[in-house]
């Protein structure tokens, strides 16, 4: 690893502690309340009082940023996580049952496939209504197909294994030797992968609260402070790039970690 992926890497880890502590403990970070108005501060720029200046109604934009990362962080989490484990079940389901229930869900999951991470998680809060617990459930669908792809590939491969053979020959059980010796691996795989998408679904999350589908005013979510400040982007900028530069740093330094990760684990220079 050369030495300038090494400061990248080292930024990228702190960044997303940061942003995890901001998720935790925002008071930490920014004691002050991130939704109390204040008229008279209105449209303030960035400055010794307000870092990150003030929105329309003379809120503290830094605190907002701060107190959103637990709504835009928390939501690409559990929609990660859920992913992984419905992945898993269905992927490990394909890669056990009998040919035709194996082809029946595979073809399914690439008709889910054809279809962007984004656009699936926007019909299914469009059929299911805006809201918070909505956006998680359409990221999480979004997101699965992928992970039932490498979990039925990753299955298919160590179930055939030689210590999952070894194992059954000395008398366990299928789904005793599926479950510890199958299972483990087939999730430290989806782990990996999941750091990864774990940027995708932040800034799915984020794009589908941008289009007033998710959190409403006046709850600070990063997607949501970027769409509050778009009409008003000349006249005060600062309101909707600081939570853009939220997003985006996030994102890049959960991708770049997940792809250094999965080049270790793949046995590849990085």
């Amino acid at each position: 690893m050369t030495a300038l992926r090494r400061i990248l890497l080292t930024l990228a880890a702190v960044l997303l502690l940061v942003v995890l502590v901001a998720a935790i403990a925002p008071w930490l970070l920014a004691p002050t309340d991130p939704i109390q108005t204040h008229v008279r501060d209105a449209l303030l720029p960035p400055g010794p009082a307000h870092p990150f200046g003030t929105d329309q109604s003379g809120r503290d934009v830094y605190a907002r940023v701060v107190h959103g990362a637990g709504r835009s962080l928390g939501i690409g989490v559990l929609a990660t996580v859920l992913a992984v484990v419905v992945g898993l079940l269905i992927g490990g389901l394909a890669g056990t049952a009998p040919r035709f229930v194996d082809a029946t869900l595979m073809r399914t999951n690439d008709v889910l496939m054809a279809f962007p991470e984004f656009l699936l998680a926007l019909v299914v809060v469009a059929i299911l209504g805006p809201g918070v617990v909505n956006v998680a459930i359409g990221v999480t669908l979004g997101a699965i197909p992928v992970y039932v792809r490498l979990a039925r590939a990753q299955t298919q491969v160590l179930r055939r294994a030689e210590h999952v053979e070894a194992a059954r020959i000395l008398g366990v059980g299928a789904l005793a030797a599926f479950r510890r010796h199958v299972v483990p691996g087939v999730l430290g795989t989806l782990s990996v992968l999941a750091t990864i998408g774990l940027g995708s679904s932040i800034l799915a999350a984020a794009g589908l609260s941008f289009l007033g589908l998710g959190p409403a005013e006046p709850t600070p979510e990063w997607g949501l402070m970027l769409s509050g400040g778009r009409n008003v982007l000349g006249q005060a900028w600062w309101i909707s790039v600081f939570p853009g530069l939220a997003i985006t740093l996030t994102v890049l330094a959960a991708t770049f970690l997940g792809r250094t990760l999965r080049a270790r684990v793949e046995g590849r220079a990085v």
